[in-house]
């Protein structure tokens, strides 16, 4: 029998205290390839469901502040990816100036000087959950 190891973020969901995570919606509710912004306790995160070439969904949580603009508009931005060399990074660009942000690390792609703060999401029982508190940018791979 093969067991299916454990992805990083089934780990992190498994050591953290579940009254620390906060449901937000049901992952059904996420249209792919759209933003839709939530209030995760005081911050207003910016999610979206990004569905790769394989039909493999993530669910990616990140400040809704765009930082150039300081406005709350991230969840509206223009979704799309940039391929460079082997590495495919999913990404999101701000309706406002355009600036163009990976969805996985923050990081603005377009600027560096800036990033956007990186939620931890998890997914149980079609119930998508988002940890309150940003990852740091060392963690985020």
């Amino acid at each position: 029998m093969t067991l299916q190891a454990e992805s990083p973020t089934e780990a992190i969901a498994r050591d953290t205290p579940r009254n620390e995570w906060v449901a937000v919606c049901t992952k059904g509710q996420l249209i792919p390839e759209r933003g839709v912004a939530v209030l995760v306790r005081d911050q207003q995160v910016a999610m979206f469901r990004i569905t790769n070439p394989d039909g493999a969904d993530f669910v990616y949580a990140v400040g809704h502040r765009d930082p150039f603009a300081d406005a709350n508009v991230i969840a509206r931005g223009i979704v799309g990816s940039v391929r460079q060399g082997e590495t495919h990074r999913d990404t999101v660009a701000s309706p406002m100036y355009k600036h163009v942000f990976d969805l996985a690390t923050g990081e603005c792609l377009t600027d560096p000087s800036e990033r956007l703060p990186v939620y931890r999401t998890w997914i149980a029982g079609g119930v998508v959950y988002v940890h309150p508190v940003p990852v740091t940018p060392s963690l985020v791979a």
